[in-house]
């Protein structure tokens, strides 16, 4: 998959089929029309390209530079050479593209600089000014100009249809078995390894204290979860914890992982940790002797949910 982080930067001249959008997750909906674009693309020896942006354009037009995403755009990459994508677009979202028109973004783009022969999209899908055109529009334009577009039904879990919020919500709310069934795969945070204060050495749980590599990554609910690690091909378990530790009386969230059964050093490496299911939420103890014996039973119940579970 080759990477261009400006549209000026594409230069084949062979036809594509398109799809566009922020993906976010690249949850099942994304998935589904990802798989249908490569699937095409392959039988009609077309290029299979996304066009994505950065910064995320609620960024730009809601001015809302709170706004964290599931995935980082590592991330994002990884998930869509998997599937099989040829060409990822990243265009820098700004105001002055947000004001091209539906016309002027199908005509400049669509067909001049992407050659799309088919544009594949979601059911929802909007673009243009103030998001000015439905998906319906642009078979409208596709009609008009010579592309084919196709659109993709929304995706359901428990006849409840997949979306990028729906997924954030959960993931805030500390329900990760439902975000990781939205996704189709575990939810996960990637991020160096830093020195910590040592703590956990003290109560016999040693942890890697984690950095978390993007600012713009959205965390779950603060708690303790079930988590894997891959180290040296090995899926390792572990616990979690995600908050600002009472019980230490710090005041600054952070981010630690107990590994079982494992005894690595591990400073400096990135590690991606893939969230399983939350098993409480963050409490304050007495002593640490009271937080020791709470891991304890934190570890005891990951142990017996492997075991059943995995």
């Amino acid at each position: 998959m080759k990477q261009l982080n400006h549209l000026d930067q594409y230069q084949e001249t062979k036809s594509c089929i398109l799809t566009i959008g922020t993906f976010d997750g690249v949850h099942l909906g994304h998935q589904k029309i990802l798989e249908s674009l490569v699937l095409e693309a392959k039988q009609k020896d077309l290029f299979a390209n996304v066009l994505t942006f950065f910064p995320h354009p609620r960024m730009i037009l809601q001015q809302d530079q709170s706004i964290k995403l599931i995935d980082t755009m590592e991330e994002k990459k990884e998930a869509l050479q998997a599937l099989g994508i040829d060409h990822l677009i990243i265009h820098p979202f700004s105001e002055r593209f947000s004001r091209l028109s539906a016309l002027e973004f199908t005509r400049n783009i669509l067909i001049d600089q992407l050659h799309a022969s088919k544009v594949i999209v979601g059911y929802d899908h909007r673009f243009g000014r103030n998001r000015e055109a439905t998906a319906e529009d642009l078979k409208g334009l596709g009609s008009t100009y010579n592309f084919e577009v196709s659109t993709i039904a929304p995706q359901e879990v428990s006849s409840i249809a997949v979306s990028s919020t729906k997924i954030r919500a959960a993931l805030t709310a500390g329900n990760i078995e439902t975000a990781n069934k939205y996704l189709n795969r575990p939810y996960q945070i990637r991020g160096k390894v830093v020195e910590g204060d040592r703590i956990g050495r003290t109560i016999s749980f040693p942890t890697a204290n984690i950095k978390v590599e993007s600012i713009y990554k959205l965390l779950p609910a603060k708690g303790v979860y079930l988590v894997t690690i891959l180290y040296e091909g090995e899926k390792i378990y572990g616990v979690m914890n995600y908050g600002i530790r009472p019980t230490l009386k710090a005041t600054e969230p952070s981010l630690e992982v107990h590994l079982f059964n494992f005894n690595k050093d591990l400073y400096g490496q990135t590690l991606v940790i893939s969230l399983l299911l939350k098993i409480r939420d963050e409490q304050k103890f007495d002593s640490l002797s009271a937080l020791k014996d709470q891991i304890e039973k934190d570890k005891a119940f990951c142990l017996k949910h492997i075991e059943q579970n995995f």
